[in-house]
């Protein structure tokens, strides 16, 4: 039981703590964002040289700062009623089809005398024609004990192995959908786009702690990216709330604000210098196409030239919180199909109120409840019991199966 009383004293001894570093991190904003709005003064090539990317892992903004004269974009559309934007949204989507993969896991747990895992993961495809059809499906995928035991970590660290194969199946779940729509422009096809719920760059800060997950995640996802590439379809990672600080590292590398602030892109958008408004100020607002470079990336993420295969945009997708980031395959923009890329993305977020409703489709079917991680124990007891193999779930559990 938490004693309020108890925790507001605490925070009373901790006052001036936090207090302190509030202005401190206020200072940090403020001089960033006054750094960021000086930004396209620069010019997107005299910054890449300064800070010597790409031999410098250190990210840098397309030519769109050079075209646009500014570091976000603003939206130019507004509607005075959300069936307006309903509109604007369907006409964006009419004939399109868009694409979502997303997964769930039951991770073995102590009351099973065998290590176990499962992995399920659904689609979400709309092809967002007049008859309203839609193909929504899920496969599910056991891991077995010899595949939990053999890995680093053994049975006392399942988390990698199961994660690194949801990721693997999301990412071949979309790479079928990306060879299977291949050639829309020869169709006549309006541009389709898939989404990837999840970054395409880890921090590499995490590579440390999860070696294995970390090294297959970035595997999978580089194999995303140039299968994207290669079929010449659009496919996003989107991030709800990123703690990202590409823009911050880039400012601090051109000078332009105290190192290691601990202030992440998003908050930096959402925020002011002094009296000014916020850098992305109003819903559909985004960033200026961004190129990724990044300490920690493999060489996977780099072309030939070393150039980076992969950028970012951050876009407003609701009115008062943070902005979502987008992770894009640079050929998209380099294909000149970011705007119409963004507007989709823009109109399934009205769809899904504030989110992609093809993302929030394929959660919804992948979704794994306390009473379907039981019907899993149930369902592997027979199983054991049928073949003959030892296995065995704790009274406890036991206890918990028959009474539900």
């Amino acid at each position: 039981m938490l004693h309020r009383s108890h925790l507001i004293t605490a925070l009373e001894q901790r006052r001036e703590d936090f207090t302190d570093f509030a202005r401190a991190w206020d200072d940090d904003v403020r001089g960033l964002a006054r750094s960021l709005r000086s930004l396209s003064a620069r010019g997107a090539e005299a910054i890449r040289r300064e800070v010597g990317a790409p031999a410098r892992r250190v990210s840098f903004p397309s030519a769109e700062l050079d075209e646009r004269r500014s570091f976000t974009i603003g939206f130019d559309r507004r509607w005075r009623t959300h069936e307006e934007a309903r509109r604007w949204a369907l006409d964006v989507l009419s004939e399109r089809v868009t694409f979502a993969a997303d997964g769930s896991q039951i991770m073995p747990g102590r009351e099973i005398s065998l290590p176990v895992a499962g992995v399920q993961v659904a689609w979400f495809e709309n092809p967002h024609t007049g008859e309203g059809t839609y193909t929504k499906d899920a496969r599910f995928f056991v891991v077995t004990p010899k595949e939990l035991l053999q890995a680093e970590g053994g049975a006392a660290n399942p988390g990698p192995v199961v994660n690194a194969r949801r990721t693997k199946i999301e990412v071949d779940c979309v790479c079928d959908f990306l060879e299977r729509v291949r050639g829309w422009e020869s169709r006549g096809e309006r541009a389709p786009l898939a989404f990837f719920d999840g970054t395409f760059l880890l921090s590499s800060a995490r590579q440390h702690t999860e070696n294995l997950f970390f090294s297959s995640y970035a595997r999978e996802v580089a194999r995303l990216v140039r299968v994207s590439r290669e079929m010449r379809v659009p496919v996003v990672g989107y991030i709800d709330q990123s703690y990202a600080r590409d823009i911050t590292t880039l400012i601090e590398a051109l000078g332009g604000g105290a190192k290691e602030s601990g202030v992440y892109d998003a908050q930096l958008l959402r925020s002011g210098a002094e009296d000014d408004s916020p850098q992305l100020g109003a819903w559909g607002d985004r960033t200026v196409f961004t190129y990724c470079l990044r300490d920690g990336l493999t060489g996977d993420f780099y072309g030939d030239d070393g150039e980076p295969l992969v950028g970012f945009v951050y876009l407003q997708t609701t009115g008062e919180g943070m902005p979502a980031r987008l992770d894009v395959p640079a050929w998209v923009y380099d294909a000149g199909l970011m705007n119409e890329v963004l507007d989709v993305v823009r109109a399934e977020c009205v769809v899904g109120n504030g989110y992609p409703y093809a993302i929030e489709a394929a959660d919804a079917a992948a979704v794994i409840t306390s009473r379907d991680r039981e019907q899993f124990l149930r369902v592997m007891q027979e199983f054991a019991e049928r073949e003959r193999f030892g296995f065995s779930v704790s009274r406890k559990a036991v206890s918990k199966l028959h009474r539900r």
